[in-house]
């Protein structure tokens, strides 16, 4: 999928004591971060759906998670995504967000390259107690940025164009900045080097494309 907008961003949008109360949710909740370690994909699970194996991975990223659903936090994220998904010219057919994950990086942890989903129909939540997720993928990430007080931990996103891997890094380093991008965007956080990065991450699900 070809998209003339990959991204879209609000600067500043929250304030920081905002900021600060989304970020004392996760107390003392933090756990170290887990990805899909599997790397061999079999041909039948290209028909079936590929199955993910968690676990930590500090080859491919080193940080500390903690999982909120507070309403008000939906709320407060929810219009963002919406103005995003309707100005960014997506125009994706959104029905829930998922558990949101408040990240913190340490001096020293990162997130390499990776994508949030596809949202096809071999990758939607199989999960039937769940009506807010059942039949559903991700289909828009977010990532609130709640504090700037850090250096490194760039957020970057990845494209592959006329023969090139580009790699671009929007302006996005002020504490209370949105950014929404579609969950099959590849996208990385680089290594900090000095003091903590926190954000919120959250996904946006819906059917699959068709």
């Amino acid at each position: 999928m070809y998209l003339t907008n990959e991204w879209y961003f609000f600067t500043s949008a929250i304030d920081k004591k905002t900021c600060n109360k989304i970020k004392s949710l996760g107390k003392d909740t933090f756990k170290s971060a887990e990805v899909d370690i599997r790397r061999e994909i079999e041909q039948e699970d290209r028909k079936t759906g590929i199955p993910i194996e968690s676990s930590v991975d500090r080859e491919t990223r080193i940080s500390d998670v903690s999982w909120i659903m507070d309403q008000w936090v939906i709320e407060l994220i929810w219009p963002y995504m919406l103005k995003a998904n309707q100005s960014a010219g997506w125009s994706f057919d959104i029905r829930a967000v998922e558990y949101m994950q408040i990240t913190k990086y340490k001096t020293g942890m990162f997130y390499d390259w990776h994508r949030d989903g596809r949202a096809d129909c071999l990758s939607l939540y199989d999960s039937p107690d769940n009506k807010f997720l059942h039949g559903y993928g991700r289909k828009l990430s977010m990532t609130v940025l709640l504090n700037d007080n850090y250096e490194g931990g760039d957020f970057q996103f990845g494209t592959f164009r006329e023969g090139n891997n580009k790699v671009h890094t929007p302006e996005f380093n002020s504490a209370g900045s949105v950014i929404v991008f579609p969950s099959f965007m590849d996208h990385r956080v680089t290594p900090v080097t000095k003091g903590t990065r926190y954000s919120l991450v959250a996904w946006f699900v819906g059917p699959s494309f068709k």
